[in-house]
C-alpha cells in the first residue's frame, strides 16, 4: 500500500507521474478538486473502488464508488471531496483494485493555484 501524492495541475501544464497500483490498495488525500486517473494496460477489466467511510445526514451510509476500467482502457474518477472520502483518523482516502497487473494510477488536483 502506498500513499499516492496529489499532483497539482497548473497553468503551465502537468506531465503526471503514474504509480503501479498496489495489491493491498493505495491511499490518497481527498479534496474538492481531486481526481484519480487509472490506466489499465491489462487484457481484462479491473474494478477500482474508492471507499466512502463517512455518512450522510441522519447517519445514512454513503455507497463506495466502484468504477469498471476496461481492458486496455483508462478512467478519470472524481471529484473526491474530503467530507465523503477521508478517514476521520488521518484524513486519507482508500482505493482498492480488483486486480493490479498492468494497472497504474495518478492522483490529480485541479485546484486553483
Amino acid at each position: 500500500m502506498a500513499n499516492l501524492t496529489n499532483q497539482v495541475i497548473g497553468l503551465t501544464g502537468l506531465a503526471p507521474a503514474y504509480s503501479a497500483a498496489a495489491g493491498g490498495g493505495d491511499t490518497f488525500t481527498p479534496g474538492d478538486d481531486v481526481f484519480i486517473h487509472v490506466k489499465n494496460g491489462g487484457g481484462s477489466p479491473v474494478t477500482v473502488t474508492v471507499v466512502t467511510p463517512n455518512t450522510a445526514a441522519g447517519g445514512l451510509a454513503i455507497s463506495d464508488v466502484a468504477v469498471a476500467v476496461p481492458a486496455a482502457g483508462e478512467r478519470m474518477i472524481g471529484p473526491l471531496p474530503r467530507q465523503n472520502f477521508s478517514r476521520s483518523a488521518d484524513g486519507l482516502g482508500d482505493i482498492t483494485y480488483s486486480g493490479v497487473t498492468s494497472v497504474t494510477v495518478a492522483v490529480l488536483d485541479a485546484r486553483r493555484v
